[in-house]
């Protein structure tokens, strides 16, 4: 299973979602642009002593990745807000790629719009709250896919 961060802003969240790759021996996929430089001291801080042990990979842009990787479609979880089927519904395989979109812009309209049946939603109750933080539900939605193959 793999974490593939599309140009992610925040420092802190790339850094706090390294560190549970880490933990689950998962590889942490950045597309660029990214936010920040990866040597920023604010990445390694929130991943704290760990950063050094996460399994990175980064691609210049989505293209890129697409070409080199060559995900099946079953194989690909694009998580949005405006996902339709929730994320507890999912059928994830071992071989996953968990794709977030950035803080500010989620992931982009032309990815998303090929595989509309590849987008999936984590459910909130109170309609006040448009989305969560993206090291929260990168979080949420990696130990969902894991708990069918753990």
């Amino acid at each position: 299973m793999k974490i593939v961060l599309v140009e992610p802003e925040i420092p802190h969240n790339t850094g706090a979602i390294g560190r549970t790759c880490v933990a689950l021996d998962l590889e942490l996929i950045l597309i660029r642009p990214l936010g920040f430089a990866i040597d920023d001291t604010n990445v390694a801080r929130s991943g704290t002593r760990y950063w050094k042990y996460v399994n990175l990979s980064q691609y210049d842009n989505w293209g890129h990745f697409i070409n080199q990787n060559r995900p099946k479609k079953e194989e690909i979880f694009f998580f949005e807000e405006t996902g339709e089927t929730s994320f507890y519904d999912a059928q994830y395989s071992r071989n996953a790629y968990l794709i977030f979109g950035s803080e500010s812009k989620g992931l982009p309209q032309e990815i998303i719009q090929k595989m509309p049946d590849r987008v999936f939603s984590l459910p909130m109750k109170n309609s006040k709250v448009k989305s969560l933080n993206l090291s929260n539900a990168a979080t949420a939605a990696i130990y969902q896919a894991m708990k069918f193959h753990w």
